[in-house]
Protein backbone atom coordinates (compact mmCIF):
# COMPACT_ATOMS: atom_id res chain seq x y z
CA UNK A 1 0.00 0.00 0.00
CA UNK A 2 1.10 3.74 -0.23
CA UNK A 3 2.46 5.38 2.52
CA UNK A 4 0.65 8.66 3.84
CA UNK A 5 2.73 11.53 4.14
CA UNK A 6 0.64 13.92 5.84
CA UNK A 7 0.38 15.94 2.76
CA UNK A 8 -3.82 16.44 2.90
CA UNK A 9 -3.31 17.57 6.57
CA UNK A 10 -5.95 19.92 7.00
CA UNK A 11 -7.15 19.95 3.78
CA UNK A 12 -10.77 20.08 3.26
CA UNK A 13 -12.28 17.25 0.70
CA UNK A 14 -15.59 17.35 -1.11
CA UNK A 15 -16.40 13.66 -2.50
CA UNK A 16 -19.49 13.13 -4.06
CA UNK A 17 -20.89 9.28 -3.64
CA UNK A 18 -18.62 8.93 -0.58
CA UNK A 19 -21.01 7.22 1.25
CA UNK A 20 -19.58 3.72 -0.05
CA UNK A 21 -17.44 2.52 -2.59
CA UNK A 22 -14.36 4.40 -4.17
CA UNK A 23 -15.27 7.73 -3.04
CA UNK A 24 -15.37 6.24 0.96
CA UNK A 25 -11.92 4.47 0.48
CA UNK A 26 -10.45 7.68 -1.40
CA UNK A 27 -11.97 9.82 2.02
CA UNK A 28 -10.70 7.23 4.20
CA UNK A 29 -7.13 7.74 2.65
CA UNK A 30 -7.40 10.93 3.37
CA UNK A 31 -8.71 10.97 6.64
CA UNK A 32 -5.49 9.48 7.90
CA UNK A 33 -3.94 12.70 7.31
CA UNK A 34 -6.23 14.34 8.84
CA UNK A 35 -7.89 16.05 6.35
CA UNK A 36 -11.55 17.12 6.68
CA UNK A 37 -13.93 15.11 4.43
CA UNK A 38 -17.55 16.60 3.15
CA UNK A 39 -19.48 13.31 2.88
CA UNK A 40 -21.50 14.43 -0.44
CA UNK A 41 -24.11 11.87 -1.13
CA UNK A 42 -27.84 10.69 -1.47
CA UNK A 43 -28.01 7.95 1.60
CA UNK A 44 -29.01 9.04 4.28
CA UNK A 45 -31.00 5.88 5.60
CA UNK A 46 -29.96 2.23 5.35
CA UNK A 47 -30.48 0.51 1.98
CA UNK A 48 -31.67 -2.95 1.77
CA UNK A 49 -28.95 -3.75 -1.21
CA UNK A 50 -26.25 -1.07 -1.01
CA UNK A 51 -23.98 -1.15 2.47
CA UNK A 52 -23.20 2.40 3.93
CA UNK A 53 -25.02 5.76 4.66
CA UNK A 54 -23.49 9.45 4.70
CA UNK A 55 -23.66 8.84 8.66
CA UNK A 56 -21.71 5.81 8.90
CA UNK A 57 -18.85 7.01 6.24
CA UNK A 58 -18.79 9.55 8.64
CA UNK A 59 -17.55 7.60 11.44
CA UNK A 60 -15.27 6.09 9.52
CA UNK A 61 -13.80 8.95 8.31
CA UNK A 62 -13.63 10.33 12.23
CA UNK A 63 -12.40 6.60 13.35
CA UNK A 64 -9.19 7.10 11.02
CA UNK A 65 -8.32 10.90 11.65
CA UNK A 66 -10.17 13.33 9.95
CA UNK A 67 -13.15 15.49 10.50
CA UNK A 68 -16.12 14.73 8.52
CA UNK A 69 -19.44 16.71 7.59
CA UNK A 70 -22.31 14.14 5.99
CA UNK A 71 -24.68 15.88 3.90
CA UNK A 72 -27.78 14.66 1.84
CA UNK A 73 -26.65 15.62 -1.82
CA UNK A 74 -28.76 14.14 -5.02
CA UNK A 75 -26.14 16.33 -7.27
CA UNK A 76 -28.10 16.48 -10.25
CA UNK A 77 -29.93 19.06 -7.83
CA UNK A 78 -28.59 22.57 -8.43
CA UNK A 79 -29.75 23.57 -4.54
CA UNK A 80 -28.62 20.94 -2.64
CA UNK A 81 -25.17 21.00 -4.35
CA UNK A 82 -24.97 24.31 -3.25
CA UNK A 83 -26.08 23.76 0.23
CA UNK A 84 -23.34 21.20 1.16
CA UNK A 85 -20.58 23.44 -1.02
CA UNK A 86 -21.86 26.22 1.66
CA UNK A 87 -22.17 24.01 4.81
CA UNK A 88 -18.66 23.06 3.75
CA UNK A 89 -17.27 26.15 3.95
CA UNK A 90 -18.37 27.37 6.96
CA UNK A 91 -17.58 24.45 8.85
CA UNK A 92 -13.83 24.04 7.30
CA UNK A 93 -13.38 27.57 6.26
CA UNK A 94 -13.16 26.90 2.13
CA UNK A 95 -12.62 23.78 0.18
CA UNK A 96 -9.18 22.35 -1.41
CA UNK A 97 -10.65 19.62 -3.76
CA UNK A 98 -13.05 18.31 -5.19
CA UNK A 99 -13.55 14.60 -6.43
CA UNK A 100 -16.05 13.96 -8.46
CA UNK A 101 -17.13 10.25 -7.90
CA UNK A 102 -20.59 9.81 -7.89
CA UNK A 103 -21.97 7.87 -11.34
CA UNK A 104 -25.15 5.76 -12.38
CA UNK A 105 -24.35 3.00 -15.08
CA UNK A 106 -26.49 1.10 -17.34
CA UNK A 107 -25.06 -1.38 -19.66
CA UNK A 108 -27.86 -1.73 -22.02
CA UNK A 109 -28.00 -1.06 -26.01
CA UNK A 110 -30.19 2.33 -27.65
CA UNK A 111 -33.41 0.11 -28.01
CA UNK A 112 -32.92 -1.04 -24.81
CA UNK A 113 -31.89 1.57 -22.56
CA UNK A 114 -35.37 3.66 -21.43
CA UNK A 115 -34.90 7.60 -21.29
CA UNK A 116 -35.18 7.80 -17.51
CA UNK A 117 -32.21 5.66 -17.81
CA UNK A 118 -30.43 7.88 -19.90
CA UNK A 119 -31.46 10.81 -18.09
CA UNK A 120 -29.87 9.64 -14.56
CA UNK A 121 -26.40 8.94 -16.19
CA UNK A 122 -26.45 12.37 -17.84
CA UNK A 123 -27.65 13.90 -14.76
CA UNK A 124 -25.38 12.22 -12.60
CA UNK A 125 -22.55 11.60 -14.60
CA UNK A 126 -21.97 14.35 -16.89
CA UNK A 127 -24.39 17.23 -15.52
CA UNK A 128 -23.59 16.47 -12.44
CA UNK A 129 -20.10 16.55 -12.48
CA UNK A 130 -20.22 19.77 -14.06
CA UNK A 131 -22.43 21.28 -11.58
CA UNK A 132 -20.84 20.43 -9.09
CA UNK A 133 -17.41 21.42 -10.37
CA UNK A 134 -18.15 24.59 -11.29
CA UNK A 135 -19.66 25.50 -7.98
CA UNK A 136 -16.73 24.44 -5.80
CA UNK A 137 -14.57 26.13 -8.22
CA UNK A 138 -14.72 29.40 -6.70
CA UNK A 139 -13.32 28.32 -3.51
CA UNK A 140 -11.25 26.01 -5.22
CA UNK A 141 -9.45 29.58 -7.00
CA UNK A 142 -8.81 30.51 -2.97
CA UNK A 143 -6.70 27.44 -2.10
CA UNK A 144 -3.11 26.83 -2.06
CA UNK A 145 -3.07 23.20 -3.57
CA UNK A 146 -6.60 23.06 -5.52
CA UNK A 147 -7.58 19.92 -7.37
CA UNK A 148 -10.72 18.27 -9.27
CA UNK A 149 -10.02 14.69 -9.47
CA UNK A 150 -12.87 12.85 -11.92
CA UNK A 151 -13.77 9.03 -11.69
CA UNK A 152 -13.61 8.85 -15.53
CA UNK A 153 -11.78 6.80 -18.51
CA UNK A 154 -9.38 8.28 -20.89
CA UNK A 155 -11.30 9.44 -24.15
CA UNK A 156 -11.06 6.54 -26.02
CA UNK A 157 -13.02 6.76 -29.02
CA UNK A 158 -13.03 3.22 -30.46
CA UNK A 159 -16.31 2.27 -31.73
CA UNK A 160 -16.16 -0.86 -29.54
CA UNK A 161 -16.75 0.93 -26.41
CA UNK A 162 -19.80 2.73 -27.07
CA UNK A 163 -21.43 0.30 -29.09
CA UNK A 164 -23.24 -1.95 -26.82
CA UNK A 165 -24.09 0.71 -24.30
CA UNK A 166 -23.84 3.87 -26.47
CA UNK A 167 -25.56 6.21 -23.57
CA UNK A 168 -23.52 4.90 -20.44
CA UNK A 169 -20.32 6.02 -22.58
CA UNK A 170 -21.83 9.26 -23.42
CA UNK A 171 -22.22 10.09 -19.82
CA UNK A 172 -18.89 9.03 -18.72
CA UNK A 173 -17.07 10.50 -21.61
CA UNK A 174 -18.99 13.44 -20.38
CA UNK A 175 -17.28 13.25 -17.16
CA UNK A 176 -13.71 13.02 -19.18
CA UNK A 177 -14.53 16.01 -21.22
CA UNK A 178 -14.79 18.31 -18.38
CA UNK A 179 -11.46 17.47 -17.45
CA UNK A 180 -10.04 17.95 -20.50
CA UNK A 181 -11.99 21.51 -20.88
CA UNK A 182 -11.62 22.61 -17.41
CA UNK A 183 -7.43 21.49 -17.31
CA UNK A 184 -6.46 24.47 -19.70
CA UNK A 185 -9.43 26.77 -19.10
CA UNK A 186 -8.04 26.85 -15.07
CA UNK A 187 -4.22 25.71 -16.44
CA UNK A 188 -1.86 27.43 -13.40
CA UNK A 189 -4.88 28.11 -11.26
CA UNK A 190 -6.30 24.53 -10.19
CA UNK A 191 -5.26 20.88 -10.87
CA UNK A 192 -7.59 19.03 -13.05
CA UNK A 193 -7.56 15.84 -13.55
CA UNK A 194 -8.99 11.42 -14.03
CA UNK A 195 -8.14 8.75 -12.87
CA UNK A 196 -9.30 5.46 -13.75
CA UNK A 197 -8.91 2.03 -12.81
CA UNK A 198 -6.43 -1.04 -15.05
CA UNK A 199 -9.13 -3.74 -13.72
CA UNK A 200 -12.32 -3.81 -12.22
CA UNK A 201 -12.84 -2.45 -8.64
CA UNK A 202 -15.03 -4.56 -6.28
CA UNK A 203 -18.02 -2.39 -5.25
CA UNK A 204 -21.61 -2.71 -4.62
CA UNK A 205 -22.02 -1.77 -8.29
CA UNK A 206 -19.68 -4.16 -9.89
CA UNK A 207 -21.45 -7.13 -7.38
CA UNK A 208 -25.30 -5.95 -8.58
CA UNK A 209 -23.64 -5.82 -12.32
CA UNK A 210 -21.15 -9.33 -12.40
CA UNK A 211 -22.88 -11.19 -9.14
CA UNK A 212 -21.07 -12.69 -6.18
CA UNK A 213 -18.53 -14.27 -8.68
CA UNK A 214 -16.80 -11.41 -10.00
CA UNK A 215 -15.04 -10.00 -7.00
CA UNK A 216 -12.60 -12.60 -7.05
CA UNK A 217 -11.59 -11.12 -11.12
CA UNK A 218 -11.42 -7.65 -8.82
CA UNK A 219 -9.12 -5.58 -7.22
CA UNK A 220 -10.14 -3.49 -4.42
CA UNK A 221 -11.42 -0.31 -4.00
CA UNK A 222 -7.76 0.58 -1.85
CA UNK A 223 -6.23 0.69 -5.24
CA UNK A 224 -7.92 3.52 -6.39
CA UNK A 225 -7.49 5.50 -3.03
CA UNK A 226 -3.77 5.07 -3.31
CA UNK A 227 -4.07 6.32 -6.32
CA UNK A 228 -6.32 9.20 -6.11
CA UNK A 229 -3.78 9.92 -2.72
CA UNK A 230 -0.66 9.87 -5.34
CA UNK A 231 -2.48 12.39 -7.70
CA UNK A 232 -3.61 14.88 -4.82
CA UNK A 233 -0.33 15.16 -3.63
CA UNK A 234 0.96 16.91 -6.80
CA UNK A 235 1.25 20.32 -7.08
CA UNK A 236 -0.86 22.61 -9.21
CA UNK A 237 0.73 22.07 -12.54
CA UNK A 238 0.35 18.63 -12.58
CA UNK A 239 -2.98 18.91 -14.47
CA UNK A 240 -5.09 17.65 -17.66
CA UNK A 241 -3.85 13.84 -16.97
CA UNK A 242 -5.65 10.71 -17.50
CA UNK A 243 -4.01 8.78 -15.06
CA UNK A 244 -4.52 4.90 -14.72
CA UNK A 245 -4.49 3.57 -11.18
CA UNK A 246 -1.42 1.23 -11.75
CA UNK A 247 0.89 2.91 -13.61
CA UNK A 248 1.09 6.05 -11.25
CA UNK A 249 1.23 3.80 -8.52
CA UNK A 250 4.57 2.27 -10.27
CA UNK A 251 6.03 5.73 -10.55
CA UNK A 252 5.50 5.91 -6.59
CA UNK A 253 7.47 2.79 -6.34
CA UNK A 254 4.70 0.61 -6.18
CA UNK A 255 5.63 -3.53 -7.26
CA UNK A 256 3.56 -5.45 -5.72
CA UNK A 257 -0.21 -5.27 -6.72
CA UNK A 258 -1.18 -8.52 -5.55
CA UNK A 259 -1.78 -7.05 -2.33
CA UNK A 260 -5.23 -4.87 -4.15
CA UNK A 261 -6.41 -8.28 -5.28
CA UNK A 262 -9.23 -9.52 -3.61
CA UNK A 263 -8.31 -13.23 -4.30
CA UNK A 264 -4.19 -13.26 -4.85
CA UNK A 265 -3.55 -15.07 -8.19
CA UNK A 266 -6.87 -14.82 -9.66
CA UNK A 267 -6.67 -13.66 -13.21
CA UNK A 268 -7.91 -10.09 -13.27
CA UNK A 269 -10.95 -8.56 -15.33
CA UNK A 270 -9.79 -5.70 -17.25
CA UNK A 271 -11.88 -2.78 -17.01
CA UNK A 272 -13.72 -0.84 -19.75
CA UNK A 273 -11.95 1.79 -22.38
CA UNK A 274 -8.48 1.07 -21.69
CA UNK A 275 -7.22 -0.59 -25.17
CA UNK A 276 -4.94 1.78 -27.21
CA UNK A 277 -5.91 0.27 -30.37
CA UNK A 278 -8.28 -2.53 -31.31
CA UNK A 279 -5.50 -5.35 -31.95
CA UNK A 280 -4.58 -4.50 -28.62
CA UNK A 281 -7.63 -4.64 -27.30
CA UNK A 282 -8.22 -7.98 -28.99
CA UNK A 283 -4.93 -9.64 -27.63
CA UNK A 284 -6.82 -8.56 -24.02
CA UNK A 285 -10.17 -9.52 -24.73
CA UNK A 286 -8.55 -13.20 -25.72
CA UNK A 287 -6.45 -13.80 -23.10
CA UNK A 288 -9.39 -12.72 -21.01
CA UNK A 289 -11.56 -15.46 -22.65
CA UNK A 290 -13.57 -13.40 -25.15
CA UNK A 291 -14.30 -12.35 -28.35
CA UNK A 292 -12.55 -9.40 -29.85
CA UNK A 293 -15.31 -8.93 -32.86
CA UNK A 294 -18.88 -7.51 -32.09
CA UNK A 295 -21.02 -9.21 -34.66
CA UNK A 296 -25.02 -8.44 -34.50
CA UNK A 297 -27.13 -11.33 -34.01
CA UNK A 298 -29.25 -12.93 -36.49
CA UNK A 299 -33.14 -14.20 -35.85
CA UNK A 300 -32.40 -17.15 -38.68
CA UNK A 301 -33.12 -20.97 -37.35
CA UNK A 302 -30.56 -22.83 -36.83
CA UNK A 303 -29.08 -25.76 -38.77
CA UNK A 304 -30.20 -28.90 -37.06
CA UNK A 305 -26.71 -30.49 -36.73
CA UNK A 306 -23.15 -29.12 -35.44
CA UNK A 307 -21.65 -27.85 -31.91
CA UNK A 308 -24.50 -26.09 -31.31
CA UNK A 309 -26.91 -29.18 -31.44
CA UNK A 310 -24.13 -31.07 -30.21
CA UNK A 311 -24.55 -29.19 -26.88
CA UNK A 312 -28.02 -28.85 -26.99
CA UNK A 313 -28.07 -32.28 -26.57
CA UNK A 314 -26.08 -32.50 -23.42
CA UNK A 315 -27.81 -29.37 -22.09
CA UNK A 316 -31.79 -31.64 -22.66
CA UNK A 317 -29.62 -34.49 -20.74
CA UNK A 318 -29.57 -33.04 -18.21
CA UNK A 319 -32.93 -30.95 -17.74
CA UNK A 320 -35.13 -32.18 -14.45
CA UNK A 321 -37.98 -31.02 -12.12
CA UNK A 322 -35.68 -29.57 -9.47
CA UNK A 323 -34.03 -27.59 -12.30
CA UNK A 324 -36.65 -26.05 -13.57
CA UNK A 325 -38.07 -25.48 -10.00
CA UNK A 326 -35.09 -23.75 -9.32
CA UNK A 327 -34.79 -21.62 -11.78
CA UNK A 328 -37.99 -20.58 -13.12
CA UNK A 329 -36.75 -18.81 -16.13
CA UNK A 330 -36.58 -18.61 -20.30
CA UNK A 331 -33.47 -18.02 -22.22
CA UNK A 332 -33.54 -17.00 -25.31
CA UNK A 333 -29.70 -16.99 -27.39
CA UNK A 334 -28.94 -15.35 -30.38
CA UNK A 335 -25.89 -16.58 -31.67
CA UNK A 336 -23.79 -14.75 -34.09
CA UNK A 337 -20.66 -15.84 -36.40
CA UNK A 338 -20.08 -19.39 -37.89
CA UNK A 339 -22.94 -21.18 -36.38
CA UNK A 340 -25.70 -18.46 -36.80
CA UNK A 341 -29.22 -18.72 -34.98
CA UNK A 342 -31.75 -18.43 -32.34
CA UNK A 343 -31.93 -21.15 -29.53
CA UNK A 344 -34.16 -21.43 -26.23
CA UNK A 345 -33.54 -22.72 -22.68
CA UNK A 346 -37.09 -23.00 -21.09
CA UNK A 347 -36.83 -23.46 -17.68
CA UNK A 348 -39.93 -22.67 -16.16
CA UNK A 349 -42.48 -24.33 -18.13
CA UNK A 350 -43.51 -28.04 -17.20
CA UNK A 351 -40.58 -30.33 -17.13
CA UNK A 352 -38.62 -27.89 -19.23
CA UNK A 353 -37.33 -27.95 -22.29
CA UNK A 354 -34.67 -26.72 -24.99
CA UNK A 355 -33.82 -26.82 -28.91
CA UNK A 356 -33.65 -24.28 -31.70
CA UNK A 357 -36.11 -21.25 -32.36
CA UNK A 358 -37.60 -18.99 -29.99
CA UNK A 359 -39.37 -19.98 -26.95
CA UNK A 360 -42.92 -20.37 -27.26
CA UNK A 361 -43.60 -18.23 -24.40
CA UNK A 362 -41.74 -14.73 -24.16
CA UNK A 363 -37.77 -15.36 -23.12
CA UNK A 364 -37.78 -13.71 -19.68
CA UNK A 365 -33.67 -13.12 -20.87
CA UNK A 366 -32.23 -12.72 -24.29
CA UNK A 367 -28.35 -13.34 -24.64
CA UNK A 368 -26.25 -12.16 -27.69
CA UNK A 369 -23.17 -13.94 -28.02
CA UNK A 370 -20.86 -15.44 -30.53
CA UNK A 371 -21.52 -19.21 -31.14
CA UNK A 372 -18.19 -20.24 -30.54
CA UNK A 373 -17.92 -18.27 -26.99
CA UNK A 374 -21.76 -20.13 -26.07
CA UNK A 375 -19.74 -23.52 -26.52
CA UNK A 376 -17.27 -21.82 -24.51
CA UNK A 377 -19.46 -20.79 -21.88
CA UNK A 378 -21.09 -24.17 -21.29
CA UNK A 379 -17.75 -25.97 -21.18
CA UNK A 380 -16.90 -23.79 -18.60
CA UNK A 381 -14.00 -22.13 -20.04
CA UNK A 382 -15.74 -18.78 -20.14
CA UNK A 383 -18.03 -17.30 -17.39
CA UNK A 384 -20.82 -15.17 -18.30
CA UNK A 385 -19.65 -12.11 -16.06
CA UNK A 386 -16.40 -12.41 -17.56
CA UNK A 387 -17.85 -12.67 -21.08
CA UNK A 388 -20.98 -9.42 -20.28
CA UNK A 389 -17.98 -7.41 -18.58
CA UNK A 390 -15.63 -7.83 -21.66
CA UNK A 391 -18.18 -6.06 -23.48
CA UNK A 392 -18.61 -9.93 -25.65
CA UNK A 393 -21.83 -10.70 -23.98
CA UNK A 394 -25.29 -8.71 -24.51
CA UNK A 395 -27.93 -8.97 -21.94
CA UNK A 396 -31.56 -8.23 -22.15
CA UNK A 397 -34.48 -8.77 -19.21
CA UNK A 398 -34.19 -10.38 -16.22
CA UNK A 399 -30.58 -9.49 -14.53
CA UNK A 400 -31.17 -11.79 -11.79
CA UNK A 401 -32.12 -15.06 -13.95
CA UNK A 402 -29.07 -13.69 -16.70
CA UNK A 403 -27.16 -14.16 -13.27
CA UNK A 404 -28.10 -17.32 -12.34
CA UNK A 405 -27.22 -18.90 -15.33
CA UNK A 406 -23.05 -19.27 -14.10
CA UNK A 407 -24.20 -21.26 -11.64
CA UNK A 408 -26.68 -23.45 -13.82
CA UNK A 409 -24.37 -24.02 -16.44
CA UNK A 410 -21.81 -25.04 -13.86
CA UNK A 411 -24.43 -27.60 -12.19
CA UNK A 412 -25.06 -28.75 -15.93
CA UNK A 413 -21.54 -29.34 -16.80
CA UNK A 414 -20.51 -31.50 -14.11
CA UNK A 415 -23.95 -33.68 -14.28
CA UNK A 416 -22.77 -34.08 -18.20
CA UNK A 417 -19.28 -35.28 -16.97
Amino acid sequence: MLQNTGKLAGCTLFITGASRGIGKAIALKAARDGANIVIAAKTAEPHPKLPGTIYTAAQEVEAAGGKALPCIVDIRDEKQVGEAVKKAVEMFGGIDILVNNASAINLTGTLDTPMKKVDLMLGVNMRGTYMTSKLVIPHLLKSRSPHILNLSPPLNLNPVWFKNHTAYTMAKYGMSMCVLGMAEEFRGQIAVNALWPKTAIQTAAMDMLGGEEVGKQCRTSDIMADAAYAILSQPKDYTGHFVVDEDILREQGIQDFEQYAVQPGHPLLPDFFLDEAPEVLAQQMEQHGATPAFKSSSSTTPPSSGPIESTFDVIRGVINDDLVKSTQGIYQFDLSGEHVGVWFLDLKSGSGSAGPGQPSIKADVIMTMDSKDFSKMFAGKLKPTMAFMSGKLRIKGDMTLALKLEKLMGRMYKAHL
